[in-house]
Order: structure tokens, then sequence, then C-alpha cells
């Protein structure tokens, strides 16, 4: 019989949707070397999490994320609440000897991250695994793109563009949550979704940000707060509460090769729901891919006569594409969703084969290094900085 793997999640707002359908459906579609057992769910209010967990399937739900990391029946502790809290919890859930898998980014500040990426060396030496849920990398089409790319098919990166465009506050009277307040958060667009397009930008191209020079912009400094504070359901009331995160982002970055990338991370790109968009130029050509498109892969070949040149668009639903094998029929899109099952699959193979899970934290760890450089560089007038100052 498959030895059981029973799994603690923390947080249960959309991340814990998120991460428990990765849970629940993954073992049904793949053949994992363990079985994901949904033991528990951990929130604040008892009403809420008990009602999360009967939605979501878990068998039960708890209020206290310490005694639940205590328990000799937890394996694995996944962390989906807001950034302030990912070091206190992970680490601590390392020290008891639970394998953690952590939301992005992997904390508020450089030094949270360092602890983190400390804890996980240290708790890697014991058999202990750690990873980052920078789950975009798993859509099939980025990873597909990441093949391409380490098989010469582009050549020499040249230019990378790379852009995450939301709109989802561009109303000035939406209320505040806890992703606009950056004691909670960290930062806003930044941290939020800019993370995805370092991280997917070096993914791909198989290479890291070395230095960045950007400007951070808060379009709206002040938002109502709900009646039953910020970020809970409720109605908008006359008090407003003071925006502490940025709104849009814009920054250019060195790749490791001395190719320049730009990055723009916005929540307030009129008409754009959910666009994290990358393209990658080079001397034999150029690839090209939007979320919002997440089945589709733009290959340009450089190499054909002027007669065949031009972007070729690729499904990526064949069962010889990344991940495609246990799903549908060729032609039949994958979703969002997708991407956390693939992630289950990828953690729980690498614990069990007792290799380190990427992204690591320690890469995690350098994501952290570049954001908070491009928070240094804004202050400083969008000077060069470099990433591992």
């Amino acid at each position: 019989m498959t030895e059981t793997l029973r799994i603690a999640m923390i947080g249960h707002g959309f991340m814990g949707a998120a991460h428990s359908q990765g849970w629940r459906v993954a073992p049904r579609f793949f053949d994992l070397p363990l079985e994901p057992e949904m033991t528990v769910v951990v929130g604040r209010n008892a009403a809420t999490v008990e009602a999360s967990a009967r939605k979501w399937g878990w068998a039960e739900s708890a209020t206290d994320w310490r005694e639940v990391i205590a328990r000799d029946d937890i394996d694995v502790v996944d962390v989906v609440t807001p950034g302030n809290t990912h070091a206190e919890i992970a680490i601590a859930a390392l020290e008891a000897g639970k394998h953690v898998l952590c939301e992005k980014p992997l904390a508020n500040s450089v030094a949270e991250a360092e602890a983190m990426a400390a804890a996980a060396t240290a708790a890697a030496a014991r058999g202990i695994r750690s990873m980052v849920g920078f789950t975009y990398r798993r859509v099939p089409a980025t990873t597909f793109a990441r093949d391409l790319v380490a098989a010469g098919r582009i050549g020499e990166i040249r230019q990378v563009r790379a852009e995450y465009l939301q709109d989802w506050l561009m109303d000035p009277e939406g209320p505040m949550t806890w992703r606009l307040d950056k004691d909670l958060a960290g930062s806003g667009a930044l941290g939020d979704i800019g993370a995805h397009a370092i991280d997917l930008t070096e993914y791909i191209t198989g290479q890291r940000v070395t230095s960045v020079s950007g400007i951070l912009e808060t379009l709206v400094s002040e938002r109502p707060l709900l009646g039953e504070g910020i970020g809970l359901s409720g109605t908008a009331s006359a008090e407003r509460g003071t925006v502490t995160v940025d709104d849009v982002a814009l920054f250019t970055g060195r790749l490791e090769s001395g190719a320049l990338a730009s990055f723009e991370a916005t929540r307030f790109r009129t008409g754009r729901k959910n666009a994290l968009r990358i393209e990658i130029s080079g001397s034999k050509g150029a690839i090209a891919f939007d979320l919002e498109r997440l089945n589709e892969l733009e290959f340009y070949d450089a190499t054909l006569p002027e007669t065949g040149l031009g972007f070729q668009r690729i499904l990526v639903t064949e069962h010889d594409h990344p991940y495609l094998a246990p799903w549908w029929p060729t032609g039949h899109m994958l979703g969002y969703e997708h991407g956390f099952s693939h992630q289950v699959y990828d953690f729980v193979t690498a614990i069990d084969e007792g290799t380190q899970p990427r992204p690591s934290f320690d890469d995690g760890l350098h994501v952290q290094r570049v954001l908070d450089a491009v928070e240094r560089s804004s202050a400083a007038g969008s000077a060069w900085v470099r990433a591992d100052d």
C-alpha cells in the first residue's frame, strides 16, 4: 500500500482554495509515490475555517497553527497565509520536522527570507524538504518554453520583456484589503505579482537577475475600510485607510549573461484581468507566452527561409508536452487550477525521492533580494542596484 503523507494547510483564503484543489485532485490523476491526506486546515475564525474544511475536503479544522505543527500525525505544512506570517510558521514547521510548501513571495523582507532559507538548509540535512509556490512554472506551456530555451532553439538570449497586468484595484473606492497594507503584504504589485514575472523569467531563461533599476508608484493613497475590518467581508465604512504599498512597479533588470529584461507589475492596467506575459528574444528565434491564453505558446524560428518566417502558435495539449500525459485527450484545455496539481506532483515526488524540490527557499530568497533591490532603486531615484547587495 502507498504510504500516506498527512497535510496541514495554514490559511484558507483564495490560495487556500487553489492549494486544496491541488491536494485533492493530483492523486486522482497522477501516480504519486505517496498518498496525500488532507488532514487539517487552520484559520483564525473557528466557524469560517470549519466551513472551508467542509467545502474543500479537509478532514478537520483548527484555529491554533502551533498546536497543529506540534502534532505527530502531520507530515507536511502548507503555508498560504499573508506574507507577514510566512517566516514564523515555516521556520517552526521545519524545526518540528515537517516538510514545508510556502506560497510566494517567500517573506516580507530579505531578513525573514534569509532566516527561512537557513532553516530550510538545516532541515534538509535531516531529510526535510521545502519549496516555494511559484506555480506558474508548472503551466505546461511555460515548462515547454523552458525546455525549448534549454535546447538552444532560440539561441543566445538577447532581450526579455515580462509583465503581469491586472486591473482589480482600478476603482479608487474599492475597499482596503491586507494586500494594500505593507505590514501584512510586504509590498504591493511588486511582490504580489511582480515576483511571478521575475521567477518565470529566471525559470525559462535559466539565468538570474543580477541588478535592477526601477520605480514604484502608488496611484490611490486612501481607500474605504470595511465595516468589519481590513480584508474581511462587510459593508464599506466612512472611515478610510492609508494604502502603504505600490500600485505599479516598472523596472529594468540585467541577467547573468548581460541581456536586458524589462518588467512591469500593475493592478491598474484597465481591461487586463490576469495577463502574465513574457517574450524572450534570441539570436535564433523567440518565444512568447500569455497566461490569459495559457494553453498556447508562440514560437518564432529565425533560421527558416524568409518565406516561412512568422510566429507559430503551438497548442500545448499533447501528451508529450510537460505534465499533460495523465490529463485529457489532445486539444482539451487545462486551466489555472491544474498548476496546483502539478505542484503537488513535483513536491510529493521530491519528498519521496529525497531530492530538493524547486523552486527552493534559496530560490525564493533570491527573488526577495530582487524585490528589495527594486524598492531601494526606486527610493534612490531609479539608480542601478545589485540584487545581491
